[in-house]
């Protein structure tokens, strides 16, 4: 059905001829102001409810009635203005009078075809539009004069059994059928109209695949996307292809949205080369928001901005521009690869859309040999809907954590949320509630507001100390503000206090269980190596029946979660963030029944970091760092950094990896995660470097450290003041409580005190610990002895990674350092890719940034005199 002018007395209609003569045809805004305006203007109504007339979906105004000043131009294109308002020529016709004589009857004498009402009303729109100031009496009038005619029985439009009658309609459209059979949504109907409204769909031949289009694969794409349900009712019509088809037009090897075919060339290489590490992956999808803007081109000579499924921009003018777009990432189960597989630019991503494109994505990596057992996204409503529309249940009653495989019907896939996105969502429950009870106790949110307000206490001021504890005069408790919430450092540090008979800590048993619980929730989908101890280890026929009795333990707890008013909480309007851990633990069961624990197994063993959405964001952040700036980017400066990064990951196997390490990204996930986030909230200051003085180090002679550390020459008390102040530096970010423990001397390493660390302290100085002023010490070597100037004239990045290689082979044969951390050689993504290695890598950096602030304009030179340090 073509679409007329809305305005009264005006029958343009929107077709190619009209088009040809320059006119163009504009939908109604959805801003509510604008659109409120728009109606006001055209000054209908509705004849059959009598009151002012409201524009539906497809309601459009031509050019005819705005000002030439209300249009601006790109090239050849044209567009409104924001803000334009049509004034020209709404109601000239018919201003204030019904149709009389010879236009009324040839209104009542036109013959009428076999169709709806609203269809003899669409094509004779001028006979029912009414003004305002007409007679509502009159309109009416009319309109039972129409309906006397139409004393047609009503057929249906569109129907399997009779296809046929389309086709014999040549006025009828195949979107206009299907509006009227009520198959599309409104949005859906909006975007196919707004881009395929001239689509001329009889006089292609549909049957002929190699003979399609652009604008016909553009439409079967969309129509498929939007719906798979119309599209399997109207392939049935049209001979549209299978979606296996789909599949391969929306591959790209140019630089646009789509499928990525290099990649899937490179991957399909692997597996027809017998690589047993890219058979299975996990997929992973995520929507990234966009500035909706459009922007010239120069390269293609187009305008960048508009929706693009893979088969180039639809850019209708009333067509909604990119606010979203979809990122797929691929990340290998056996082996240790990941890499993007394409993106596409949406508007106001849906959870539908999503889903339809984890399909397309699964098949088509199932074509190319590889088998997706899981998928992971965050936990949004989008992403709910989207699991919904997948077939996954999402409740305490009923949990379904699978969908069948689009490709097979005898395969599964599990479901998983992002664990990170899961404990921010509990957090937010945990705050807003402020105590939870359940059935192990009660879980008071002021626990932790209490916690970050020690910051640092001196222990001789404390009421009661333990007695192995009594000679302490000299240890403060140092907080630290990064560690976080859900882990199990804040939970011994609440012990700890609760042991020291701290008045606000007494009843705070209820608070410890739960903090260790999501804790040890988190540590079982955040294994990383093969060689993880506990629940952080890989998941083994040995490790399960631990990890099982932490899933039963959570059930148990999450079902008896009761809020102040005595509401439970798992059915609340809060209960995804546990819903989500409940889904998380089903899928896992899953997949070791079916993947780990049968005879013949494909896998040892599975690391649970494989279902992190932290593989994506590490892209993402090579994406910012590419891009340079912090807000959302435009589609067209996401496009091209997107593939700016291309050579960096066309070897799957090599991607990232000599990038920003993945422990990075996982600490950057979570760090409103942290304590520092309730200190903010509650009022309270970050914690200040302290300014170590020259002569701090002067009364350390009753310090257990090394005889070298006590060795107070002038160039020791500088690199000892140097270590010190690297230390307090660190521990503002460091939210690992083992490695800043390892910064500091004490005398309490067998006391595990959690985020509270018992530090000496002397004249206003924290002191370091014997291996932490050792790194200090072979840096300072390292950075005299390459203080030439060739070393100099390398740019500052370059420079930086010299020395710290050279420090770092320096330390090669020092075993004894850090001792306290021989565990997180485990905890890392891979062996070299860990705490202990993390840490050494931070400090290296954190010396070179202090003492080589000025190093360009005045560069060290080698002394045989003892060489005078800058003051810290």
């Amino acid at each position: 059905m073509t679409r007329s002018c809305s305005a009264v007395g005006c029958s343009t209609r929107d077709t190619v001829l009209s088009r040809e003569r320059g006119l163009s045809f504009h939908q109604f805004p959805t801003d509510t102001l604008q659109r409120s305006k728009w109606i006001r203007a055209v000054n209908r109504v509705d004849p059959r409810s009598k009151k002012i007339w409201i524009p539906g979906p497809g309601a459009i105004l031509c050019s005819r009635h705005f000002q030439e000043s209300d249009f601006e131009s790109y090239g050849i294109r044209r567009k409104l203005k924001k803000g334009a308002v049509p004034s020209v020529s709404l109601y000239k016709v018919l201003q204030g009078t019904p149709l009389k004589g010879k236009a009324k009857q040839k209104v009542l004498k036109q013959s009428l075809p076999d169709s709806s009402l609203e269809t003899a009303a669409e094509d004779h729109n001028y006979s029912l539009r009414t003004p305002l100031t007409t007679s509502v009496e009159t309109s009416v009038e009319k309109l039972a004069e129409v309906q006397q005619m139409l004393q047609v029985p009503q057929k249906r439009l569109v129907s399997v059994e009779n296809c046929t009658l389309i086709k014999k309609r040549k006025d009828l459209k195949l979107i206009d059928a299907l509006v009227e059979e009520k198959l599309l949504s409104e949005e859906t109907e909006f975007l196919l109209r707004a881009q395929f409204s001239d689509f001329k769909w009889e006089l292609y031949n549909w049957r002929e695949i190699a003979e399609y289009s652009t604008e016909m694969k553009q439409f079967a794409c969309t129509l498929y996307l939007c719906s798979s349900k119309v599209y399997d009712y109207v392939r049935k019509i049209l001979k549209l292809p299978h979606s296996s088809i789909l599949r391969t037009w929306l591959s790209k090897c140019k630089p646009s949205p789509g499928f990525n075919s290099s990649i899937f060339s490179f991957l399909q290489q692997r597996v027809e080369t017998g690589d047993q590490r890219y058979q299975y992956c996990s997929l992973i999808i995520k929507g990234v928001s966009l500035k909706q803007q459009l922007q010239w081109d120069p390269s293609d000579h187009h305008l960048q901005g508009f929706m693009d499924f893979g088969l180039g921009r639809l850019d209708a003018d009333e067509m909604p521009l990119a606010s979203e777009t979809i990122l797929l990432m691929a990340v290998g189960i056996a082996g240790h690869w990941r890499t993007p597989l394409g993106y596409f630019f949406v508007n106001r991503e849906s959870g539908y859309l999503q889903a339809q494109l984890l399909r397309l994505t699964i098949g088509k990596l199932s074509d190319i040999g590889i088998t997706v057992v899981a998928v992971t996204s965050d936990a949004t409503g989008h992403s709910v809907q989207m699991a919904k529309v997948l077939g996954i249940h999402i409740s305490e009653d009923n949990m379904k954590c699978t969908f069948q495989h689009p490709s097979s019907s005898s395969q599964q896939i599990a479901y998983f949320f992002d664990s990170c996105h899961l404990l921010k969502l509990i957090r937010n429950t945990f705050q807003d509630f402020q105590s939870i009870r359940f059935m192990h106790g009660t879980a008071h949110w002021q626990h932790l507001v209490e916690l970050v307000a020690l910051e640092e206490k001196e222990l001789s001021d404390l009421e009661k100390i333990p007695g192995k504890l009594a000679n302490l005069k000299n240890h403060v408790l140092k907080m630290n503000c990064a560690a976080q919430l859900f882990s199990e450092s804040v939970a011994s540090a609440l012990e700890y206090l609760l042991s020291l008979g701290l008045p606000p800590f007494q009843n705070c048993t209820g608070t410890i269980h739960f903090l260790r619980l999501i804790n040890n929730l988190f540590d079982i989908f955040n294994s990383r190596n093969c060689y993880g101890k506990g629940l952080k280890g890989p998941l083994l026929p040995e490790t399960f029946s631990k990890i099982n009795h932490v899933f039963s333990e959570a059930k148990t707890i999450f079902v008896t979660l009761f809020d102040t008013s005595n509401n439970q909480i798992i059915k609340s309007k809060r209960k995804l963030g546990f819903l989500g851990f409940l889904l998380n633990a089903e899928s896992l069961k899953w997949l070791y029944h079916n993947y780990v624990f049968p005879k013949v197994i494909p896998f040892p063993y599975l690391l649970t970091y494989k279902f992190s959405q932290d593989h994506l964001e590490l892209f993402l952040k090579m994406l910012r760092q590419v891009l340079l700036i912090s807000s959302n980017p435009t589609s067209m400066a996401f496009q091209k950094a997107y593939h700016d990064l291309e050579p960096r990951y066309r070897s799957p196997h090599e991607a990232f990896l000599s990038e920003v390490s993945i422990l990075d990204i996982s600490i950057a996930q979570r760090t409103d995660l942290a304590l520092w986030t309730v200190q903010r909230q509650y009022g309270g200051s970050a914690l200040k470097t302290l300014v170590h003085r020259k002569n701090v180090c002067l009364d350390w002679s009753n310090c257990s450290l090394s005889e070298a550390l006590l060795d107070l020459t002038d160039q020791r008390q500088k690199l000892t003041s140097c270590a010190g102040c690297i230390a307090d530096q660190l521990s503002a970010d460091l939210p690992c409580e083992d490695c800043l423990r390892a910064l500091y001397a004490s005398d309490l390493r067998a006391s595990k005190t959690g985020s509270l660390l018992c530090v000496k302290k002397v004249n206003g100085l924290h002191l370091p610990s014997e291996s932490l002023y050792h790194v200090v010490n072979i840096c300072e070597r390292v950075l005299r002895t390459h203080s030439g100037m060739a070393v100099y004239e390398l740019l500052p990045q370059q420079r930086e990674l010299y020395l710290q290689q050279e420090v770092l082979r320096e330390l090669c044969g020092h075993m004894s350092l850090f001792v306290e951390l021989d565990d997180h050689l485990f905890d890392g993504e891979v062996c070299v890719t860990n705490h202990f290695v993390k840490l050494l890598k931070d400090i290296i950096s954190c010396f070179l940034k202090l003492r080589t602030k000025d190093v360009g304009q005045c560069p060290l030179k080698q002394s045989s005199g003892r060489n005078e340090m800058k003051a810290w």
